[in-house]
């Protein structure tokens, strides 16, 4: 799996997007950067909702997990690297917060949905963390969400066993307990930062 972060027309839009992404801790925005850690993204118009089937067969929105700091991190289970990298970082991050773990809840979104089945999914995300739910849809539905946050990934030709892989961004999309998109965050950010930032939002929740 090649991580897209410098090839042709896909690495110039993500290139794009993060200079954009970027742009939103200019002026006006100290306050922001000394609470987070990462890359505050509160206001963009994109990254709003998604709709798809959780692993156990229930539909889900953003609105369902109302009341908790969620991270979104979309990939695929056959990733041989910087998916379960991300998700143990995920994982670790969430363990950290002690009592507080029960307020955050952490989403998976499936690129291959072919191949990603909801048992597989149910095997996968939950062993990273318990409550870690894996997310699927049509492969449209997946498309369109994938869009709606801007996340450029392609899947590559199969070789000559029918295996294939999926180029991705790597990003963790974190939403506040009200459900508004709050944080970027890169697939090489750390665990100490992840869980600074998890625990800055849940702050806000009890002011």
């Amino acid at each position: 799996m090649r991580v897209i972060f410098g090839h042709g027309r896909r690495a110039s839009a993500l290139i794009v997007m993060t200079a954009a992404v970027l742009a939103l801790t200019g002026c006006g925005e100290r306050e922001a950067r000394q609470r987070f850690q990462s890359t505050d993204i509160t206001g963009v118009d994109w990254g709003r909702d998604f709709d798809l089937t959780d692993h156990t067969g229930r539909q889900r929105r953003l609105g369902d997990f109302r009341g908790k700091v969620t991270m979104l991190f979309f990939g695929f289970t056959h990733c041989p690297d910087m998916c379960p990298l991300t998700l143990a970082k995920m994982a670790q991050a969430v363990e950290r917060l002690g009592d507080d773990s029960k307020q955050v809840q952490g989403l998976f979104v499936t690129l291959d949905p072919k191949r990603d089945t909801p048992e597989l999914l149910a095997r996968y995300a939950p062993s990273f963390y318990p409550t870690f739910l894996g997310l699927y849809a049509s492969p449209e539905r997946i498309a369109a969400t994938a869009k709606e946050f801007k996340v450029f990934y392609a899947l590559q030709p199969p070789d000559e066993h029918g295996f294939y892989t999926v180029d991705h961004q790597t990003a963790i999309f974190v939403f506040d307990s009200a459900g508004r998109l709050r944080l970027y965050m890169s697939g090489e950010t750390t665990v100490s930062v992840i869980a600074h930032d998890l625990k800055a939002l849940l702050a806000e929740t009890r002011a």
